[in-house]
């Protein structure tokens, strides 16, 4: 009995969508593993006893230029936790991807943290013919805290004591191009954060990551001051995208939207793009690293 035409026409339709969604599932897994060369734990400094360490991850074809990130949530970080995939659109662009790695807090206070973050950056730029790329122009990257990080080496970066002994340390921290998620900026003003308990003090769940006198309102009104980029911020900032969702309660939108407007005040170059019904994090975030990328193509390549 042959079977009717409807169920072979079910059965065809059937077979082509379960070939288009092997394809399509192929597809991605391979632009998720990009052929990457990785030279992994290289130590840059040390904190407390810990080695502070980066990774370099170089592409198939690299372009001669550099994106560190900053791979810090909550001012926590775990060494070798970068894994290539997490930046598949920056390396399948020829980005030598540079992830830093920091003690996390409260072990190491944020203060600490960012100082280590910026000896990282010294050292990817001293060593930067050995990684293969231009070490005047750097771009960063990161999310969250790292965002944060991120927006710190943009306005505080600079070149370090010429008397160093150690050649690192009189390298420079400073970026030439920011591409980040949901920074906070101002600590001092948290706004409508769940973190905001309303007494002007830090952030509720972070005390201990800003030292031990943070419930001191004297002490953490120039410790927030010092930690928050928007009062850092000259006519040198680097050009900064910012993707934020507009449902994070977390950091709320306003965070960078502040920062985009006292940036604009000097004729700076920040652009934001919200994401709308966007919490602390979205599943395309992996997806919105292409925008990132024509982002560093833009204001990288041709400083």
């Amino acid at each position: 009995m042959k079977a009717p035409r409807w169920m072979k026409r079910t059965a065809l339709g059937l077979a082509l969508f379960v070939l288009a969604l092997g394809v399509a599932v192929g597809g991605l897994w391979i632009y998720f593993h990009p052929n990457v060369r990785r030279e992994a734990a290289i130590v840059y400094g040390h904190r407390l006893g810990h080695d502070l360490t980066l990774d370099v991850l170089r592409p198939a074809e690299p372009n001669g230029l550099g994106v560190v990130v900053m791979v810090s949530g909550g001012w926590k970080s775990q060494a070798n936790s970068f894994q290539p995939w997490m930046a598949a659109a920056l390396l399948r662009r020829g980005y030598t991807v540079i992830p830093i790695y920091h003690v996390s807090q409260p072990k190491a206070s944020v203060m600490e943290i960012f100082e280590d973050v910026s000896r990282g950056v010294r050292f990817v730029r001293f060593h930067a013919q050995d990684y293969g790329i231009d070490p005047q122009r750097l771009g960063v990257t990161g999310g969250s805290a790292g965002g944060h990080l991120s927006l710190l080496l943009a306005t505080r970066g600079g070149p370090g004591p010429a008397t160093s002994a150690d050649p690192v340390d009189r390298e420079s921290s400073a970026v030439q191009t920011v591409a980040i998620f949901y920074p906070v900026t101002d600590l001092l003003n948290l706004g409508n954060s769940t973190e905001n308990l309303g007494d002007g003090g830090p952030p509720k769940s972070f005390v201990r990551a800003f030292g031990a006198n943070s419930t001191n309102l004297a002490v953490w009104k120039v410790t927030g001051h010092e930690m928050s980029p928007i009062y850092y911020i000259t006519t040198n900032l680097p050009p900064t995208l910012i993707y934020h969702g507009d449902a994070d309660t977390l950091v709320p939108l306003d965070q960078s939207q502040r920062f985009q407007a006292e940036a604009r005040k000097l004729g700076d170059t920040v652009e934001i793009v919200v994401h709308p019904g966007g919490h602390h994090g979205w599943l395309t975030m992996l997806w919105d690293l292409r925008a990132f990328g024509e982002w560093f193509d833009r204001y990288l390549r041709h400083l």
